[in-house]
């Protein structure tokens, strides 16, 4: 299905909602029936019928629509946060006794999820490097049901072969689920590689606005089915109709917003590479990024998030050079309008946490939708504290 017409259109069935070009939010949590045959037919298909918001609401229905074809999946669901669905996702496939395989450097909230939540109900978790095959393989266990990936990382934008995790997830009899909020489904289609689950924080990319927080779970109508049976309506981590008429909005524009972004990614790096204070750049499709090749195999873009580790451990000059910074916002996340900056220093020395395990000199760059230039003059005037 062409990609203009599943942002624009799939799911909008103008002719139910007066020739509306724009969907309406159904704003309402039941829904009642002309008959008592109708009425058991939505009981004995709730996923498929409009019987209670908590599990189908007719708005968020377009969503999951777009979400799932953009994804090329069968059907997707959509959740009140990303870090909700990961929870949903991961937790649907595995009981008590069960074993994962996860990447090393994955998100914060997926590391809390399977480092202290799961092992109080008897599931634990290998952490691996995904970018060698063979260490994953080799940590596969006879109890093993689940291969968690995140490609690329979100820090050092690390990536596994998506072709050849699939391959060996099927040899074992794994389920495989992937983080592809980095890339978004415009750079990247993992189940094209043969991934079981396709999951998003849609907060990002997807919302792509800075006002909407979500999380999106795509696959099979199978595996879609069993987790809104079970995990979806029992937990009850649900988005509200209006949210969804927001991120709809918001998906009108999502090619080229990621487009946008990776443009001016491109243009920032190629400017950061020559300067004296920079020493490595961590953007997949760099020409120094070691993994290029993989990248633009299974990547067709990259977007605006990429960091950069500077020749400095100085603390001192780190924070005056983000005190010089005027155009970037220091925050978390990324895919909105803004373009942010996430230091490493940021995470140093607060109470009760360790230290993270990167350099004084590294920092996370997300690229918005502001003209290239003039975040490259902003950053010549910063980079001469360093």
């Amino acid at each position: 299905m062409d990609r203009s017409d599943i942002l624009n259109h799939l799911g909008e069935n103008r002719e139910n909602y007066f020739g509306a070009v724009s969907p309406p939010i159904i704003q309402t949590s039941n829904f009642a029936f002309k008959d008592l045959a109708d009425f058991k037919a939505a009981m004995a298909d709730e996923l498929g019928s409009h019987m209670y918001t908590r599990g189908n609401n007719p708005t968020v229905q377009i969503l999951r629509k777009k979400l799932a074809a953009l994804e090329s999946a069968e059907d997707s669901l959509v959740f009140a946060s990303g870090s909700g669905a990961i929870a949903n996702a991961v937790i649907s496939q595995v009981n008590q006794g069960d074993h994962i395989v996860c990447v090393e450097s994955a998100y914060s909230w997926t590391n809390k999820l399977l480092k202290d939540f799961l092992p109080r109900f008897g599931v634990h978790t290998t952490f691996v490097d995904g970018r060698d095959l063979k260490a994953i393989e080799r940590a596969i266990k006879e109890n093993t049901k689940v291969l968690y990936l995140e490609s690329p990382t979100t820090m050092h934008m690390e990536l596994q072969d998506l072709a050849a995790c699939a391959k060996l997830a099927k040899k074992h009899h794994l389920v495989s689920i992937i983080d592809n909020s980095y890339s978004s489904p415009i750079f990247q289609r993992p189940i094209e590689f043969g991934i079981d689950i396709v999951l998003h924080s849609g907060t990002k990319y997807i919302n792509g606005h800075s006002d909407i927080v979500c999380g999106v779970v795509c696959a099979s109508k199978k595996i879609i089915d069993q987790i809104f049976q079970r995990e979806y309506m029992t937990l009850g981590g649900i988005i509200s109709p209006h949210d969804a008429a927001q991120i709809i909005r918001g998906m009108r524009t999502l090619e080229l917003r990621v487009s946008k972004s990776d443009q001016s990614a491109k243009k920032i790096c190629t400017f950061l590479e020559d300067h004296p204070a920079v020493e490595e750049i961590y953007y997949p499709h760099h020409h120094t990024f070691p993994q290029l090749e993989l990248a633009k195999k299974q990547m067709s873009g990259c977007g605006g998030l990429f960091a950069v580790k500077f020749k400095t451990n100085s603390k001192e000059k780190m924070e005056a050079f983000f005190t010089k910074l005027k155009r970037f916002l220091l925050a978390v996340s990324w895919g909105g309008h803004e373009s942010l900056i996430l230091p490493a220093i940021a995470l140093y020395d607060i109470p009760g946490r360790e230290n993270p395990d990167m350099p004084v000199g590294f920092t996370r760059f997300y690229i918005g939708l502001e003209d290239a230039e003039v975040l490259i003059e902003d950053l010549k005037v910063a980079l001469e504290e360093l």
